[in-house]
């Protein structure tokens, strides 16, 4: 009882995290949320671009269901922060669009799986998981990049909050 209540309550924190940085996006220009903001050149349409190949890979190929569309990859430690980027070539809709079918191919995946099930994230020091760690990891990751991003929109047109 209390693993299906622990499963659904991060599921339901993930979502309000989703949403939130999406809604960093709203009202803002083309050039604004491809704006770099970083010495690394993150940008805000650059965290969701970030967001959902992360996303993807946690609750696709750790549990054996890989998102059925072609992503970039990152393996390659010298291309690391390239997807917190996004430039002209990449439409808003695209990268959005896309975030929001990552959500549903994760909640799928979620929802089908127990809170023990196992799952491998070959990345990690310790890579053999329960789908409760990657959920936990993930929230946690959608987080941190949920306050990124509020900190580049406060720094674009002074925008802070949640968008509610």
């Amino acid at each position: 009882m209390i693993d299906e209540f622990a499963k659904e309550y991060l599921l339901g924190d993930l979502r309000e995290l989703r949403e939130v940085v999406v809604w960093k996006l709203e009202g803002l220009s083309d050039v604004d949320v491809r704006r770099p903001l970083t010495a690394s050149g993150t940008n805000l349409l650059g965290l969701v671009k970030h967001l959902a190949l992360s996303e993807s890979r946690y609750f696709g190929e750790v549990f054996g269901r890989p998102f059925p569309e072609a992503l970039p990859r990152w393996d390659d430690l010298a291309a690391r922060g390239l997807d917190m980027r996004a430039d002209e070539s990449e439409s808003r809709e695209e990268i959005v669009g896309r975030y929001r079918r990552v959500w549903a191919h994760s909640d799928a995946t979620v929802s089908s799986l127990a809170v023990d099930s196992p799952g491998h994230v070959p990345w990690w020091p310790r890579p053999d998981v329960m789908l409760f760690n990657v959920l936990v990891h993930v929230v946690t990751e959608t987080a941190r990049h949920a306050g990124h991003a509020d900190i580049l929109r406060e720094q674009l047109d002074g925008a802070t909050g949640e968008g509610r």
